[in-house]
């Protein structure tokens, strides 16, 4: 793989595993120079992180000009996501561009719409007439099928089928190896537990956990209230 040319900086938002994976594959193909990692001042622990500076967030704009310099935030699925919403909002309202990065070794059809701030690793296919909104992650592996829309602030890990026509709310989470079948709509704030199979559409704040239910199970198999989980 040949390293593109630098032509954007760029700051990441957190030190955990989600953030240097980030800077792996923002450094090795994307535009993007990355030139310093970002915490909250009650999380900052440490003062570099793979050899460049690690700041306070409160105050990162005195160090780093929002005109020169875009920010992605990499935080996984914490509090149905809204963890990454709340910081990139932040990022927002202080000058900063929001990054995405779709991996070359994707397969994005022509005509697919993404948002800013979305992460999409390598092997996702995502067919014609997708419809990607802002402020998603999509790990390795997963399927988008045509006319489908993701919603807002979700998390889609490894190897789910996201079938046609479908529709995933804001703040959703669908774990690995989850398959969800045409014409369903999950609601807002769902939780999709590993192996999931969902077959008629969900309301919004709900969860399904279990290991690997048929399709014949999805009309008696329990919502459970994330509230009450």
């Amino acid at each position: 793989m040949n390293t593109p040319k630098k032509t954007r900086k760029l700051i990441i938002v957190g030190d955990s595993a989600f953030a240097e994976i980030a800077h792996e594959y923002f450094e090795v193909d994307s535009d993007y120079e990355v030139v310093a990692f970002s915490v909250e001042t009650p999380y900052l622990k440490q003062t570099e992180v793979h050899g460049l500076p690690c700041v306070a967030f409160e105050d990162i704009e005195t160090r780093y000009a929002p005109a020169d310099h875009s920010i992605f935030v990499a935080a996984t699925y914490t509090q149905l996501n809204r963890l990454r919403t709340r910081l990139a909002a932040a990022a927002k309202a202080k000058g900063y561009k929001l990054a995405s990065y779709v991996s070359t070794r994707s397969f994005v059809w022509r005509n697919v719409e993404i948002g800013e701030h979305c992460f999409i690793f390598e092997d996702n296919t995502i067919q014609p007439y997708v419809k990607i909104r802002d402020n998603n992650v999509l790990w390795s592996g997963n399927h988008i099928g045509h006319h489908s829309t993701i919603h807002e602030n979700c998390f889609i890990a490894s190897h789910a089928v996201v079938s046609g026509f479908c529709e995933i709310g804001a703040n959703t989470f669908l774990g690995v190896n989850v398959t969800i079948a045409n014409n369903v709509n999950i609601g807002k704030d769902n939780w999709i537990g590993l192996g999931v199979t969902i077959a008629r559409s969900t309301p919004d704040n709900t969860l399904y956990k279990g290991d690997r239910p048929t399709p014949a199970d999805i009309g008696t198999r329990q919502f459970f209230k994330l509230a009450e989980d």
